[in-house]
């Protein structure tokens, strides 16, 4: 590993006063759904004491390189985080506690399944800390549950939602479109279904079709089981309107949220604020220093196979902080990336801060001008934003963007 000079050393983690996510990815899940190639596996029985202990020690090595780092959000992710027993929970938060200091109004996020025997868990998982939950609910259309490979039925998960909202103030669920024969009048229904329910906030996911998953080898030969590239195009902008007309306007592409709901953990990787990924496969972006100028990123990443990667925490915790160097281009990619796909666009003068050098020495201002004549693209003085169509085709946007230009 290198630093922004090319000297044989590690770049220096340095703590800040920006928020700082805390990622605990737990890898297990009860089934494989078909749609899904997140780092989740099946086994009978996890292993959850060997993976709070493997989790523990990367938490006490992350804190021994950020001394007195303040942590504003954390967030259990998967794999289905609602199989561990709320213990579990409860002891992981209580380790971070022990090495961090968490703000007033830390945002403590799970993600659970609505099944009747996780959901009869969430009570518990409040009283271990959790403050916001996030329901892996997929679809309210019985039809779509089976396609989708879900456990639950329908009541099931309108059930959970019921008794989640009895116990968070703070309650997030996802859905599933643009499957294959769904009309918009389908998908208004179940809309006006998933808002009945009183969420603070959706997120709505286009069925995309992943390499390595059951549903890649079934469109491989041949079979549709999303909508065509226009009709999914037209679903996502009717979906827009008509939930910011019911109050949970857009903040991102696929997330919507009444006013003060935004899931804090997930806008801070899309400001491209620092956060660390603990667990196996989580990927982090660590602060470091940077003597070329801008704030540094550290990339780190754990191992992805669950029994891989607790033996090696066993053998090397400190690996908790291990990672390459980014350099003042990739930071930019990655922070255009990610905030182009915000409502709120690109903090033009943050971004400046993270790359040492402003907007134009990157962008070549023609060609921003040329993506805001066509209506992708708007620039004020403190914002660069992904609008219209832009906000859809946002990999070509930023090929087009980057073209050409090398680091100043």
């Amino acid at each position: 590993m290198t630093d922004a000079g090319g000297a044989d050393a590690p770049p220096k983690i340095v703590p800040v006063e920006e928020d700082f996510g805390l990622y605990l990815h737990w890898p297990y899940c009860a089934s494989k759904c078909p749609y899904c190639d997140f780092n989740s596996h099946v086994v009978e029985g996890p292993p959850e004491v060997l993976w709070r202990r493997a989790l523990t020690a990367e938490i006490t090595a992350l804190a021994a390189a950020l001394p007195g780092q303040k942590i504003s959000s954390v967030f259990f992710g998967g794999g289905t985080p609602s199989l561990m027993a709320a213990d579990t929970v409860g002891e992981v938060l209580a380790a971070v506690a022990r090495h961090f200091s968490l703000t007033a109004d830390c945002e403590i996020t799970l993600e659970a399944n609505p099944s009747s025997a996780e959901a009869a868990k969430l009570r518990d998982f409040r009283a271990a800390g959790v403050n916001r939950l996030s329901l892996g609910v997929q679809s309210l259309d019985a039809d779509a549950l089976t396609f989708l490979g879900r456990r639950h039925d329908v009541a099931t998960a309108r059930a959970a939602v019921a008794t989640a909202r009895g116990i968070f103030d703070n309650l997030s669920f996802d859905l599933i479109y643009a499957r294959r024969g769904q009309s918009w009048a389908a998908w208004r229904a179940e809309l006006d279904q998933a808002l009945a329910l009183a969420p603070d906030h959706i997120a709505l996911y286009q069925l995309t079709i992943e390499p390595g998953t059951p549903f890649a080898l079934r469109a491989g030969q041949g079979e549709t089981l999303t909508l065509d590239e226009r009709a999914a195009a037209a679903m996502f902008a009717a979906t827009r309107d008509h939930l910011a007309a019911a109050g949970l306007p857009a903040y991102e592409v696929s997330n919507h949220a009444r006013a003060g709901y935004g899931a804090r953990h997930n806008l801070t990787y899309w400001r491209y604020q620092p956060y660390a990924g603990l667990g196996p496969g989580a990927h982090g972006r660590l602060p470091c220093a940077d003597p070329v100028g801008g704030r540094g990123r550290l990339a780190t990443q754990r191992k992805r196979r669950p029994e891989t990667w607790m033996a090696a925490v066993d053998a090397a915790p400190q690996a908790a902080v291990d990672g390459h160097f980014l350099d003042r281009r990739t930071r930019l990619e990655e922070a255009l990336m990610m905030g182009l796909r915000l409502v709120e666009g690109v903090d033009l003068a943050a971004l400046e801060q993270l790359t040492g050098a402003p907007l134009d020495a990157w962008v070549a201002p023609a060609r921003r001008a040329d993506l805001i004549a066509e209506g992708l693209l708007s620039e004020t003085a403190e914002r660069l934003r992904a609008v219209g169509h832009g906000a859809l085709m946002l990999d070509g946007l930023l090929a087009y963007l980057l073209a050409d230009r090398t680091a100043p």
